[in-house]
């Protein structure tokens, strides 16, 4: 259905931070279709929600119940992840994390170019990546991106969730998905890509983890090429969903384990038979 996806996770992002200042995620509510209630899985956590977001399953199938660096003792997630998949049906793929937790899904042969931080430092800022980000969108032009903010999960377990900083770093992020769009209008052309907008978990007090609503609730936003704009979704979207619907935009068929599904409702009348038709080898 499209060519190029772009998926951003804005690391601890509650739905109700997103304010009215906060102008491009407002903009991609607004010409996209949102949901403001989807629900990330228990353990509400960094790297167990993404990589049930990029797996498509949930922890009891993936396993990964951790939430700190073990690839030396663990090596590499034993499951493929969205990135493998997508780079096997011949599509390039590229993703930045601002956290080294991240090496445990950097599955051999699924990225053809991921930045993130070494295993003695843990976090990186907008300040390192974005740049970079931007230097790589001016030189080709990747099938699938993705890109992982952290400032607001960093400020909310400094200051706590929806104070003050937690929410000047909520504004960060939003300045750091317009500087993706911006360069991706330039490295793909405006409306010819499409984009999904979602956290991993929110958060309450200094931190997160639980079934408590404030810590499972996520937003999950998609715009762009094919998109039904100023549209919500009916039923409960599942960060599983996430894997799921970027197979579909590609064309790729979903591997049968998978408990994420495409999200389909979102998109006109005209990409969803055009996705149909790649589903079935048109």
């Amino acid at each position: 259905m499209t060519d190029h996806v772009v998926v951003i996770s804005i690391d601890g992002l509650r739905p109700d931070a997103i304010t009215d200042e906060d102008v491009t995620l407002q903009r991609l509510i607004h010409e996209g279709t949102a949901a403001r209630t989807a629900q990330t899985i228990l353990p509400s956590t960094t790297l167990p929600s993404h990589t049930s977001m990029l797996t498509g399953l949930t922890p009891a199938q993936h396993g990964v119940t951790w939430n700190s660096d073990e690839v030396e003792p663990s090596g590499t997630i034993g499951v493929p992840t969205v990135f493998e998949i997508v780079h096997a049906a011949g599509f390039s793929t590229v993703a930045f994390f601002a956290k080294s937790k991240f090496h445990y899904l950097e599955r051999k042969g699924s990225l053809d170019h991921d930045e993130l931080p070494g295993f003695r430092q843990p976090s990186w800022t907008m300040a390192r990546t974005m740049p970079r980000i931007e230097s790589l969108l001016a030189e080709s032009h990747p099938n699938l991106l993705f890109v992982h903010i952290g400032e607001a999960d960093y400020l909310g377990h400094g200051a706590g969730w929806m104070g003050p900083g937690y929410l000047r770093a909520v504004g960060m992020a939003d300045e750091g998905v317009a500087r993706v769009m911006a360069a991706a209008d330039q490295s793909f052309g405006a409306g010819h890509y499409t984009m999904i907008v979602t956290a991993d978990h929110g958060g309450h007090d200094k931190g997160h983890g639980t079934s408590d609503p404030r810590d499972m609730t996520i937003p999950w936003i998609v715009w762009g090429e094919g998109v039904q704009p100023g549209g919500t979704f009916a039923d409960t979207v599942h960060t599983m969903d996430t894997a799921a619907t970027i197979l579909w935009l590609f064309g790729i068929p979903r591997p049968a384990n998978w408990v994420g599904v495409p999200q389909t409702e979102g998109f006109t009348a005209e990409a969803r038979e055009k996705a149909a038709v790649k589903l079935r080898g048109g």
